[in-house]
């Protein structure tokens, strides 16, 4: 078994494919105002929170059931036991980088009772384990089977990567190894109707150096459509993955399939899985995500529609906001480029941000743009996938921010931190990082090697600044080419040596396509990373009723007081008249406009106050 403690969350040191190396998010210490609170509740209230509901529900308790320890009925979803696995992943990164005893004492007591929980052969699956034993893998479309094990294997990666301990790795390794003799690469096909477990493979081949794992992930891609399961588009089953050109059926299914064939290119330069990608990439980017980055518009089915079907209230789970990110950090890392990146940063503030209360207790399970009010974020759901994946992704955080290749250092994500990096060569750096943003345009680097040292320190440009950038260096100014999406500075670097940036955060007011229909004649605030909305609880005009030009100055003023603190855009606008007439009338029967005060707040925030209606886009004045 190859060295794995302290490591990255996605392990591409070894991949000679890939050209960026994420870091651990041991080495990063995220200190900024806008993202170390939300990190400090994710491991004080969050993941507290949900080990609670993981006993309350009887998640927990179906391991010790499992195990015979106690009596009575399996309860949950059949798939209830990737609630808990998730549950580790989260626990076991944030004791990566705040260690606290108690934490660890309950992660170790979860851990126990999942040991206890697995078969001889090595089959864990708590929903069969008792009184459904002859019905194993008798139904691969639907029971998950796979899926929960992905989830283990993933939370055995990060426990032994946060603490060196192989407890749950031995327990996810002899599950995998079960499977890999029922479904032998080869000779049975064998895939699981949730995708998942082929991320996870490649995740234990980079752990364990052992190629059976990553032939395993191989073969679970191309035994889709191949009549293991039902041939589905909601299955992403309609044709071998291979030859896939089109984003559909189930949002997060397909994309934790998509990163799992990115995982396998990574390793393997698989030239017709990397063009199967590029394809998918260009068909999701193109026109089947939101403005937010939410992904999967439709309720029926929780899928993507067909191109520039992105109506007001699409579906946009939480968790497909961040299979999106996981599928673009993993083509950020194969390929360096800097759309991947922008992708991670829109879908980090605006797709996943939003699922999670400002307690930390509730969450949201679809993100629509706009709602009447009576959408509210809820404590727990019965199918409860999006709260523990949203812990998950904010404990392992710190590992998004930097990563490294031959040339030298990548910064991914402006948050502040303090961070202790090694260089390809061995170097080591140290890196701190300051920033207004999400607020405030400016990014202050300090980077002291260990020796002078030279490399070249890549910057990206996002793309919301546009060409409004600058950067010095020790205080003198480098010339930034027009429509770059990357600053890469090669010198020799120093201790001491500073970098400042300046980005633009002027308001944008954003039109989607000309084929999106619903959203035609509206506009979208933008401001930095952020989307905006607007919300009834600042306004007395009813928010169906608000028009603006798409040309007006926009006043940002912070409030610290208001949703945890938050920078509000004001600006005047109008507002027809709400009647009781007809549903219908003529247009020259429109009714006129009167000037209001509009008020937008970030997107992420919404109810968190009384509730009310929001959108996202705004309608344009009529006249």
């Amino acid at each position: 078994m190859s060295e794995n403690r302290h490591g990255p969350v996605v392990d591409t040191s070894a991949s000679r494919h890939a050209r960026l190396r994420p870091v651990a998010p041991q080495d990063v210490r995220v200190t900024d105002d806008f993202w170390a609170p939300r990190l400090r509740r994710n491991r004080d209230v969050t993941i507290p929170a949900q080990h609670a509901q993981c006993e309350t529900t009887g998640a927990l308790r179906n391991f010790a059931r499992a195990a015979g320890s106690v009596g009575g009925d399996f309860s949950g979803r059949y798939y209830s036991d990737s609630d808990v696995y998730k549950w580790i992943e989260a626990a076991s990164w944030s004791l990566a980088t705040d260690p606290s005893a108690e934490l660890g004492d309950r992660l170790d007591a979860v851990i126990k009772l999942v040991a206890g929980a697995q078969d001889t052969d090595g089959y864990l699956n708590t929903y069969f384990s008792v009184d459904r034993e002859g019905e194993r893998w008798t139904d691969l479309v639907v029971r998950h089977e796979m899926y929960c094990i992905g989830h283990l294997v993933a939370a055995a990666v990060a426990h032994v990567r946060a603490t060196g301990e192989t407890a749950l790795l031995d327990v996810a390794l002899r599950a995998c190894t079960h499977i890999a003799e029922r479904f032998a690469p080869g000779e049975v096909p064998g895939t699981c109707g949730h995708p998942g477990l082929e991320m996870a493979l490649v995740e234990l081949y980079r752990t364990t150096g052992d190629e059976r794992w990553l032939t395993l992930a191989t073969w679970q891609l191309d035994s889709r459509g191949a009549g293991v399961l039902d041939g589905s588009e909601y299955l992403i089953d309609h044709e071998p993955v291979r030859n896939q050109s089109r984003v559909t059926g189930h949002a997060v299914r397909a994309l934790y399939l998509y990163a799992g064939m990115a995982d396998v290119v990574l390793e393997t330069g698989d030239a017709e899985l990397r063009a199967a990608l590029e394809r998918l990439w260009a068909d999701l980017s193109g026109g089947k995500t939101a403005v937010t980055g939410g992904v999967g518009a439709r309720w029926d089915g929780e899928a993507f529609g067909d191109a520039y079907e992105l109506p007001d209230r699409a579906y946009n789970e939480t968790c497909a906001a961040i299979a999106h990110i996981f599928l673009a950090w993993r083509l950020l890392l194969l390929t360096g480029e800097p759309q991947y990146r922008d992708v991670v940063e829109t879908a980090l503030h605006n797709g996943v941000l939003p699922g999670l209360s400002q307690s930390g207790t509730e969450f949201f399970y679809q993100n629509p743009l706009a709602d009447a009010g009576r959408h509210r974020r809820e404590p727990w759901f019965s199918c409860a996938c999006c709260p523990p994946n949203i812990a998950r992704l904010l404990a392992s955080l710190p590992g998004y921010l930097y990563t490294t290749s031959d040339e030298g250092l990548w910064v991914q994500l402006y948050i502040g931190n303090q961070a202790d990096l090694r260089l390809a060569d061995g170097t080591t750096v140290r890196v701190e990082l300051t920033t207004g943003l999400p607020w405030r345009g400016a990014v202050g680097l300090t980077v002291s090697p260990a020796a002078p040292t030279e490399f070249t320190l890549f910057l990206p440009v996002p793309g919301w600044a546009g060409d409004d950038v600058t950067v010095t260096v020790n205080g003198s100014a480098v010339p930034v080419t027009a429509g770059s999406r990357q600053v890469a500075l090669r010198r020799t670097w120093s201790a001491g040596d500073t970098v400042e940036l300046t980005f633009g955060t002027e308001v944008r007011a954003l039109v989607a396509h000309p084929r999106v229909a619903a959203t035609h004649h509206r506009v979208a605030l933008a401001r930095g990373p952020l989307v905006y909305c607007v919300e009834q609880a600042d306004h007395d005009a009813p928010v169906a009723a608000i028009r603006l030009r798409g040309t007006e100055e926009w006043a940002a003023e912070h409030q610290p007081d208001l949703l945890g603190g938050v920078t509000t855009l004001t600006t005047a606008g109008t507002a027809v008249a709400v009647d009781d007439g007809p549903l219908y009338r003529p247009y020259s029967a429109v009714a006129d406009e009167a000037q209001v005060s509009v008020t937008a707040v970030p997107y992420y925030a919404w109810a968190n106050r009384e509730p009310g209606e929001m959108r996202v886009f705004i309608p344009l004045a009529s006249r």
